[in-house]
This record gives structure tokens, sequence and C-alpha cells, in this order.
């Protein structure tokens, strides 16, 4: 009998990490889901009727205090046009920006002459390197504070949207890089839509 492959340790959560901690240690998944929304809810209204501008800074950071792997436990699982499906979406692209920002910066590069939604991705670049790319997306979700939350989706799900093609580009229009990135291009900016429907409600 073969001896198992060891799983590797799960990344712990880091000690100052508290602000998940009420949501993720619960075992009731409805109340898991309950605490997601509430503590998504806080994060974006708040942000919008705080004074404090260092809010802004805060949310940018909070994958890094929290843990991307507690924000993952705690949204990951919420409809995609939900506060929290969104918050995760947005947290899981800027994550993976910083984590390759050359590999990005080449798929930028590619779509962004193709997709017509490149327009819509301001302040970056010519050409866009990874450095710019960073600050690019950093200010996206930085504006969780400081601009309206639907805006804040739609420019992201354009970004996504040009990395998308780009990816066709390089790759293959139908390849499982290029579905995901157009998938959460468009889960982006159908949350853009519901957060536009629900401030015109």
């Amino acid at each position: 009998m073969s001896e198992q492959t060891p799983r590797p340790p799960r990344r712990p959560t880091p000690k100052s990490g508290h602000f998940f901690e009420s949501a993720a240690g619960g075992v009731d998944p409805a109340e898991v889901t309950e605490a997601a929304d509430r503590a998504a809810h806080l994060l974006v209204r708040g942000a919008r009727t705080s004074a404090d501008r260092a809010v802004g800074d805060r949310l940018l950071h909070l994958a890094e205090s929290e843990g991307i792997e507690a924000i993952a436990e705690v949204w990951s699982g919420s409809p995609a046009d939900s506060l929290a499906g969104c918050l995760w979406r947005l947290y899981l692209l800027r994550s993976w920006v910083h984590a390759d920002p050359y590999q990005v910066a080449q798929e930028f590069e590619a779509g962004r002459t193709g997709a017509q939604v490149a327009r819509v991705v301001a302040g970056v670049a010519d050409p866009p390197g990874p450095d710019a790319l960073k600050a690019m997306v950093d200010e996206v979700l930085r504006g969780i504070a400081e601009r309206d939350f639907a805006d804040v989706l739609l420019r992201a799900a354009a970004f996504a949207r040009v990395v998308a093609t780009g990816r066709a580009v390089l790759e293959d229009r139908g390849s499982a890089g290029m579905r995901r990135m157009l998938l959460l291009s468009e889960q982006l900016e159908a949350g853009g839509h519901a957060e536009l429907a629900h401030r015109l409600a």
C-alpha cells in the first residue's frame, strides 16, 4: 500500500485578524451566511458614510490583515450578486494581480486593443506595467470607501474583461483561464447592475 502524500498545512488566520472570527467560527451554515452578509453590509455601507479617510486603506489591506483564506471561508460561497459575493470577487481579483503582476500586465496589454470596455479602465499607464496594474487594482478596491460601489464593481468587471480578452489572444478562445476570467467579469458586472438597482430603489 503506497504512502499517502501529506496534505499541505492550512495557513492559519493571522492572530491580529478578528473581524471574521464570529462569522467563520459558527457551525450552522445559515449563521455563517448571515454573518458574512452582515460583515459585507457593514464594510460597504459603513465605508460610504464614514468621514475617516483611512477607511479606504483599511479596506484595501483587509485581505492581508485577516488573511485571504479567512475571507474565502466567509464570503466565497455567497451569491455572486450579493455584497458578500462581490467583495469576495474584488479581493480575489486584487490578490491575483498582486501575486502575478507580470503575467497580468502581459494579458492586459494583449487584451486592451480588442476589448470594447478597455476605455472604462481609466488611470492605467501606457504601456500598462506590473506596478501600474497593481496600483490600478488597489485604487479600484479603495474606491469602496470613496466612490459609488456600483462604479467600483463595473470598473473591476471591465478590467477582468480586458484580461479575459488578452487570454483569448495569448492562449486560445476556449481556454479554461479565459473562461474563468470572463465569468468573473460577468459576475462583477451583474453585481454592479444589482447595486445600481438597489441605489435607485
